[in-house]
């Protein structure tokens, strides 16, 4: 679901503002999903095969007589369709997907994803290590905010979880444009708070452009 022009460009203004109130560097960006998540098609295809078994077993059960005269056609070519139609719908629709991702990995994956991120940006790189990123990965409709060590003993942990709070349901009702100007206008007040302010010749080091990361959410 990437972003559209429009709201590139909205964020982008939006994270120019903040910086220039708080001096500090942030960066956004949006990814499709964070892991492709393999074991999701094979379990949606455990999960229809062996729903398609029980009900030939009881198929079986309440006609035995007629269930004999199709034994091989109701042993065996339901469970294969209904199995293969439980992994298609894994494979195209995201809500029935999701459901297949186990909850531990699922946000092992994003937090990992973001960290890389972190790193790969060079987020680290700013001179008073005061670069922060917003990250929203949509398939899992989680968000992760990985701080450089210049936020420590001013911002803390649950400050930053308003922040995530303020984007959950924007995020989870499949906005996450909406979500990151949520998130950056709860930023700015939050750092306002603690005290941030611009310095000379400080911040605006990184770029303003939400990263984008297309892929299927």
């Amino acid at each position: 679901m990437p972003l559209t022009p429009q709201e590139a460009a909205a964020i982008e203004t939006r994270i120019a503002s903040v910086e220039a109130r708080t001096g500090v560097d942030v960066v956004t960006a949006v990814v499709g999903r964070s892991d492709a998540y393999p074991e999701i098609v094979w379990k949606a295809f455990a999960l229809g095969a062996t729903l398609a078994a029980c009900a030939v077993v009881a198929l079986d059960l309440w006609r035995p007589d007629w269930m004999t005269a199709h034994a091989l056609w109701f042993a065996v070519v339901p469970i294969l369709a209904v199995g293969a139609v439980s992994a298609l719908l894994a494979l195209t629709v995201p809500e029935y997907a999701r459901r297949f991702v186990d909850r531990a990995r699922r946000d092992g994956e994003v937090r990992q994803y973001a960290q890389a991120l972190f790193l790969e940006r060079r987020i680290s790189a700013t001179r008073l290590r005061d670069g922060v990123l917003i990250l929203a990965s949509v398939f899992e409709r989680r968000v992760e905010i990985v701080a450089d060590v210049g936020f420590e003993g001013r911002v803390s942990p649950a400050d930053w979880t308003t922040v995530i709070d303020a984007m959950t349901p924007h995020l989870a009702a499949a906005r996450p444009a909406v979500a990151l100007l949520q998130a950056l206008e709860r930023v700015e007040t939050l750092l306002a708070a603690r005290g941030y302010a611009p310095r000379p010749g400080v911040g605006g080091e990184l770029s303003n452009a939400p990263i984008d990361v297309p892929g299927d959410a």
